[in-house]
């Protein structure tokens, strides 16, 4: 896997900008001006949205900065898994259940001729 920076100079020329109106609660204020920023990485493809704030430009930052934690949370290698059986004890315990739900289940059919 390709290691990706996440400085601030190579996200603005990865990573497209695109302007919108944002939705929600704001009242009056709420649909005057483009301020929600989306950002787009070009080489992961990963999106990221920040359109808490009435101004662009502390949108923009937002944005930026979950851009860098979403690209380094996709580069951390993730943890093996052990693979694990189950006790013999609840292996036990499980099938004598489901013994009992078919004896139970037998006793509800008619009498076979």
């Amino acid at each position: 896997m390709t290691r990706h920076p996440t400085d601030r100079a190579s996200l603005e020329r990865d990573c497209s900008v695109d302007l919108l109106r944002a939705g929600g609660p704001g009242g009056q204020h709420a649909d005057r001006r483009e301020t929600a920023v989306r950002l787009t990485h070009g080489p992961t493809g990963l999106v990221v949205i920040a359109s808490e704030r009435r101004s662009q430009h502390q949108n923009k930052e937002a944005a930026f900065e979950r851009m860098a934690e979403r690209i380094e949370a996709a580069q951390r290698p993730r943890k093996r898994r052990r693979p694990t059986r189950p006790t013999l004890g609840s292996v036990k315990r499980r099938l004598s259940g489901k013994k009992k739900q078919g004896e139970k289940k037998a006793l509800r059919r008619g009498p076979t001729d």
